[in-house]
């Protein structure tokens, strides 16, 4: 395991403080909106597409300093993005960084422009690498198990501050002589669907062809179960896979282990799926931490199972990873294997995911800033 602290990009050549009128990050911006910018500007709309380019697909982090640029451009980025423009990019301060022993895992503490920090995730499989992004400073689900929900809510992130995380692990991927990301996950700190507008803002972002250009099949976001945001990805079309953190199979036993469920029940929560996969066609991923003695035996696997009749449905076992805040031990791995060949009788497809990043706390519910959070 490895830990370094990086400095900050805040002073990139572009401007990052906060002045006296309002402002606007490049990373929040469409690219129909940054086309309006250049164009309000007297440029013509093709530089838009330029800037979008050093914005997205190379992951710049000194505009003012492209020399390619054509002059117009230059001067465009020095009056609107310069230190007396309203313009800003969003890049956030790595201010520590760690390395799994698994040599697949690298863990981000990020340090947003209000002080505020998050955790980012890169994981390396054979041929592919995914980026797990966090949504929300904190999470106000406060899933009993999982170290966010531990920590309590401060605010959600702009679309800015998602897409430059996906920026930053370009930028270390590339750096360490890596192809880019081709995969992305939404399951780093925060609940998606309680940030609904900046997460689909961010997405269409990282999903243009444009730019960053990671393919909507190849994203997931998962939620705990927040059934409008549901209902309303269902009637958007949003082209994206959806994951349903569910963990128990009752209405007691999933309030125990997730407190949201009392907001939204698993009738709710069921009905809602049952009418995603009926509008959109598209399969749900079910995710199910196992605990042992808690939900991982043969008797929960059979609930699941007829809770789940009729839903095209993959469900990923995730073993327990440790928390400070949860006393909870993970199931045995012969109880996984029982677990998962109950689902197989049923018809039901399943993965026991692979434990990656545990020893640097970078595991599915282990994301933690270690640091008070800044209430705002």
């Amino acid at each position: 395991m490895g830990e370094r602290s990086t400095p900050g990009a805040a002073s990139v050549g572009i401007a990052a403080g906060r002045r006296s009128h309002p402002c606007q990050s490049l990373h929040d911006l469409a690219f129909q909106d940054l086309e309006n910018e250049v164009v309000a500007g007297g440029l013509s709309r093709m530089h838009a597409r330029t800037l979008w380019r050093a914005l997205h697909r190379d992951a710049e982090l000194n505009l003012l300093a492209r020399t390619d640029f054509s002059p117009p451009i230059q001067r465009w980025l020095h009056e609107h993005a310069g230190a007396a423009g309203r313009l800003f990019a969003d890049i956030p301060r790595v201010t520590a960084e760690l390395a799994s022993s698994d040599g697949q895992t690298r863990k981000f503490l990020l340090q947003l422009a209000d002080g505020q920090r998050i955790e980012t995730v890169i994981m390396g499989y054979p041929g592919r690498f995914t980026a797990c992004v966090s949504t929300q400073a904190g999470c106000a689900m406060g899933c009993v198990f999982c170290a966010t929900g531990q920590m309590g809510f401060a605010r959600h992130l702009r679309s800015g501050e998602i897409v430059a995380q996906v920026l930053h692990c370009q930028r270390a991927l590339r750096d360490a002589g890596h192809a880019g990301l081709r995969n992305l996950v939404l399951m780093g700190m925060g609940e998606p669907l309680h940030n609904y507008e900046a997460v689909m803002a961010a997405l269409e972002i990282i999903s243009d062809t444009r730019g960053i250009n990671i393919g909507p099949a190849r994203i997931t976001l998962s939620t705990v179960g927040v059934v409008p945001g549901i209902l309303r990805l269902a009637e958007e079309n949003r082209p994206y896979n959806l994951a349903v953190s569910l963990h128990g199979a009752t209405e007691e036993e999933r309030a125990a282990l997730v407190p949201v469920s009392k907001r939204w029940t698993l009738v709710e929560l069921m009905e809602a799926c049952r009418g995603y996969v009926k509008k959109t066609g598209r399969r749900i991923f079910f995710e199910w931490t196992l605990i042992e003695g808690a939900n991982d035996s043969s008797g929960h696997a059979e609930k699941l199972a007829l809770l789940l009749a009729g839903i095209d449905a993959h469900v990923n076992l995730i073993p327990l990873n440790p928390t400070d805040g949860f006393k909870g031990a993970a199931t045995t791995g012969a109880a996984a294997i029982q677990f998962q060949r109950v689902l197989k009788s049923a018809g039901i497809p399943s993965t026991v995911r692979q434990r990656r990043g545990i020893d640097v706390a970078a595991g599915c519910g282990q994301l933690r800033t270690g640091k008070e959070l800044k209430i705002t």
